[in-house]
């Protein structure tokens, strides 16, 4: 009796013992996220996303839409719902003076399809298309006769445009302007702090994103399968591709290196330079090469260690089938949560007051602080996915751990994934946020030393230097993540 009442005492114990972990971790997050919540309070109230989103003429007015006056500036607060594209006077000569472009742009309902080459033809396709593309107050019967219609109206012959799907310009489809409109917009880019240019970035890039978000996803539902169903294929598969790997990159690095040496035209310093850093990568690839074959030729014994490993986990997965729908959950979360992200940053990025110009039009200013609350938000993005990310490997390591050292195989645990679940709301969100929070604080610094890294990669000393701290934060960063697993 004695010895049956030790074994359930020593099988219950970790559920009779267990408490709460990093409490004080917990508490820090909550008041990191009530920071964040009125960063995006303020962001919604202040901001105007539309403005970016859907565009703006040189009056205040967001196209699309209605809108208010602004005081001292006449043309604003008119109606523009038919009115959704951005259209430039001047698009083919665009310049850009503190982030500002040189043309005045307004609103109108469909961009010119055709060459235009006189007022008449102005005139032609306003009446014919319901598109104004002079001033608002010029009446279109006067674009052929007021004597200021070459100020108010656009410069002339007027180029053949679409409507960026993005952003609901009209862009030129002339050759040379269109080159000249794009390079005023790298230039603005470039002359754009941090801040905006992740903001441009993200929507610039937004199918991108998405589109290699879900082929991620479906990547890894393969990789599940693949542990599933054909474990002793998938391994000798990956073993066969990481030796092709291995062989083919240096075979590549030595002929680089083999065809550079001996061409006639390397005669610059920097060609010289690229010879031996070829020769450099060539011995350090060969070297992981030779390493890594010997570990393979020497643990090949294990390797059917390694398949069992394998089926392990198919068993595993086919106990616990919901573990299939973790990660589809996750990506979904943070899905969720990056749009709401990507929302809040765009009203951030649009928070100014509007305030008219002695011509007449209106300038949008930031208000003050707004870039200490943009880098606050971008590290609650890296904390909070990182978070999330963290949340997943316990549930996943509990429910597997429940079923694995389960005792009594006849009598598998009931619900095991929302008993993992359960246990991490319960006991150990403080340690999921510890843990995403190491990662967090070497995560930013080797994204600021990229960055310097990019501005400064002209310069010999500093160039050497960065790729040494560079290398040294992505080796801490793997060590601490395998650590945090």
């Amino acid at each position: 009796d004695s010895g049956d009442s030790v074994s359930e005492l020593r099988e219950w114990r970790p559920a009779i013992y267990r408490k709460c972990t990093d409490t004080l971790w917990l508490l820090l997050f909550c008041l990191f996220w009530a920071g964040l919540m009125f960063i995006s309070g303020y962001a919604m109230v202040a901001g105007a996303a539309e403005r970016l989103v859907l565009g703006y003429d040189s009056f205040g007015n967001i196209c699309g839409r209605k809108n208010t006056p602004v005081e001292g500036a006449n043309l604003s607060g008119l109606d523009m719902t038919n009115k959704k594209y951005v259209f430039f006077l001047n698009s083919c000569s665009l310049e850009i003076q503190s982030l500002k472009t040189s043309s005045l742009s307004l609103c109108v309902s469909s961009c010119p399809q055709q060459q235009l080459n006189s007022l008449e033809d102005l005139q032609s396709f306003a009446r014919n298309n319901g598109s104004f593309l002079c001033v608002y107050n010029l009446n279109v019967s006067s674009y052929t006769l007021n004597p200021k219609a070459a100020q108010l109206c656009p410069t002339l012959p007027v180029p053949p445009s679409k409507s960026f799907p993005l952003f609901n310009r009209c862009v030129p489809q002339n050759p040379e302007c269109y080159s000249k409109y794009a390079s005023v917009l790298i230039s603005m880019v470039n002359e754009m702090d941090v801040f905006h240019r992740i903001l441009s970035g993200i929507l610039a890039g937004r199918d991108t994103v998405i589109g290699l978000s879900v082929l991620a996803l479906a990547f890894s539902l393969i990789l599940v399968l693949a542990f599933r169903f054909i474990q002793t294929l998938f391994i000798h598969t990956l073993i066969a591709l990481v030796v092709f790997g291995l062989l083919f990159g240096s075979g590549v690095l030595w002929w680089l290196h083999y065809d550079y040496r001996n061409d006639p035209s390397t005669e610059l310093e920097t060609e010289k330079e690229n010879v031996k850093f070829l020769l450099g990568y060539a011995i350090f690839s060969t070297i992981v090469t030779v390493v890594l074959l010997s570990l393979i030729f020497v643990l090949r014994k294990r390797l059917p260690f390694s398949v069992e490993l394998f089926r392990i986990v198919g068993k595993i997965i086919g106990r616990i089938p919901f573990l299939l729908f973790q990660p589809l959950w996750t990506f979904l979360i943070l899905i969720v949560f990056w749009v709401f992200w990507v929302a809040v940053l765009l009203s951030l990025g649009t928070a100014g007051t509007a305030q008219s110009t002695p011509g007449g039009q209106v300038e949008y200013r930031a208000l003050s602080g707004i870039c200490y609350m943009a880098w606050y938000h971008f590290v609650g993005l890296i904390w909070t996915s990182e978070f999330i990310l963290a949340c997943q490997q316990m549930v996943i390591a509990g429910a597997v751990v429940t079923c694995y050292f389960n005792r009594n195989k006849n009598n598998p645990p009931p619900h095991p994934v929302l008993s993992s679940i359960s246990v991490l709301f319960c006991y150990h969100l403080g340690t999921a946020v510890k843990g995403s929070f190491l990662i967090t604080i070497l995560r930013i610094p080797r994204i600021v030393l990229l960055h310097l890294y990019n501005i400064l990669n002209q310069k010999k000393n500093a160039k050497h230097l960065f790729n040494c701290c560079f290398c040294w934060v992505c080796f801490q960063k793997s060590c601490l993540r395998g650590f945090n697993q």
